[in-house]
C-alpha cells in the first residue's frame, strides 16, 4: 500500500515558494517547486499559494488542473510514460498501452497498489 507522508503546513509551502517570489508569473514555477518537493500539489499548497500572490483559490485549482505535469497525489516509484500521438498510434502504440494498463491493472493516471508504476499519457 502507498505510504502517507504528513501534509506541508502553510509555513512549509511558504518557505519553499519564498525564493520564487520576485519572479514574473511565479505561479508556475512555484507549483513545479512545490510537487518537486513533495512529489505532487498537495491540497493544503492551494490557498497558500492564492494568498501569497493575491489570486483566487480557483485560479490556482484551475492552472494546476490544466496543466497535465501536477499532480494532486504522489506518484509511484516509478513513472511509465506511454505516447498517444497519433503516429505512435498507428504504429501500434494503442494496443501497447492497453495491454500495458491490463496488466498493472490501473488507468492513464492510476498508480498500482504496491506505489510501484504510475502510468502517464503523453504526446511526442
Amino acid at each position: 500500500m502507498l505510504e502517507q507522508s504528513p501534509a506541508p503546513t502553510a509555513d512549509e509551502i511558504r518557505e519553499v515558494v519564498a525564493p520564487l517570489m520576485s519572479l514574473e508569473g511565479p505561479l508556475l514555477p512555484m507549483l513545479h517547486r512545490v510537487q518537486e518537493v513533495w512529489g505532487h500539489v498537495p491540497q493544503e499548497a492551494v490557498p497558500v499559494l492564492a494568498d501569497i500572490l493575491n489570486l483566487g483559490k480557483a485560479e490556482v485549482h484551475g492552472v494546476i488542473s490544466f496543466y497535465h505535469d501536477f499532480r494532486d497525489h504522489p506518484a509511484g516509484r516509478t513513472v511509465l510514460k506511454i505516447c498517444r500521438a497519433e503516429a505512435c498510434q498507428s504504429m501500434g502504440g494503442a494496443g501497447v498501452a492497453a495491454e500495458t494498463l491490463a496488466r498493472l491493472g490501473v488507468d492513464w493516471h492510476g498508480t498500482t497498489a504496491d506505489g510501484a508504476v504510475t502510468v502517464e499519457p503523453v504526446y511526442c
